[in-house]
């Protein structure tokens, strides 16, 4: 959230100063989108850099600046999944930073489970699916799933809501009773209050979300835009402008309405399981 927060701050103090991001970036020796970056809080911050952008944007108070400062030093400590940044790529962790300190989390998918729903088994078959893998990275990156999932069952939980295209809880990743522990296991973890599991079956037809996977996230700090989330092969893409948020919002609306319902979706878990 420090991260998000410092990079929200310097981007409406560049905004007031009427400063343009060229010369904010040749204010610290950098780029346009370096500035970019820091203000969506992508990247670290160096002290020096803030200083001078402070400096830069008229920020003179003394207050002002340390307090400025103190956010800074919270953005670049360490996080939970430290001990993993050789297994992330920059545009992965920052979607991690930004799931973190989400309220809401409302996600479509198509092709799989959500990664915050998945069971062990499961995310070790998608994850090594296609990818030559020692045997500890795959244990590493199965960890570093699991433990996303810890922030689910904490006192301030985010809201979950996924709707899950039923193309993903028929497609098997390994064998039979991979996929009956993963429809088991979402029937235990959608449960929960904060959590809402919703199935769109293949009998809906065309829908809303026709164009693929996406998720969007919603924070607690009024600063922060919504932001959503579309992953790539190799790479992401997080829209947080106001037409393209609300245009997924619509579309996240529509097919929550053409879903069934979060019980009859318990019920097609059932069904499906009884299938396997």
């Amino acid at each position: 959230m420090s991260r998000i927060l410092l990079g929200t701050q310097l981007r409406r103090l560049r905004e007031a100063a009427g400063i343009t991001r060229e010369d904010a970036g040749h204010a610290i020796r950098a780029s346009h989108a370096k500035i970019s970056r820091l203000e969506l809080g992508r990247v670290g911050f160096k002290e020096r850099d803030v200083v001078d952008l402070l400096t830069l944007y008229g920020v003179t108070d003394d207050g002002e600046r340390a307090a400025v400062l103190d956010l800074m030093r919270q953005a670049n400590m360490r996080v939970w999944w430290q001990r993993h940044s050789d297994l992330l790529p920059n545009w992965f962790e920052t979607y991690l930073r930004l799931e973190q300190v989400a309220k809401v989390v409302r996600t479509y998918q198509l092709q799989f489970v959500p990664g915050l729903l998945q069971s062990e088994e499961y995310a070790r078959a998608v994850i090594g699916h296609g990818h030559s893998r020692s045997a500890d990275e795959l244990d590493r990156r199965v960890q570093l799933r699991m433990d996303r999932q810890e922030m689910l069952h904490q006192p301030e939980a985010p809201h979950l809501w996924a709707v899950i295209d039923e193309a993903a809880l028929t497609r098997a990743f390994g064998p039979v009773r991979v996929m009956r522990e993963q429809l088991k296991h979402l029937l235990e973890v959608s449960a929960a209050p904060n959590i809402h599991v919703q199935v769109l079956p293949f009998r809906s037809g065309a829908h809303a979300a026709a164009g693929g996977s996406f998720s969007i996230l919603r924070f607690a700090e009024p600063d922060l835009p919504d932001v959503v989330y579309l992953e790539q092969l190799t790479s992401a893409v997080y829209l947080d402008k106001r037409a393209d948020v609300e245009e997924y919002q619509l579309i996240m609306e529509r097919v929550t309405v053409q879903a069934e319902t979060p019980a009859q979706s318990r019920e097609t878990i059932r069904r499906l399981m009884a299938e396997l």
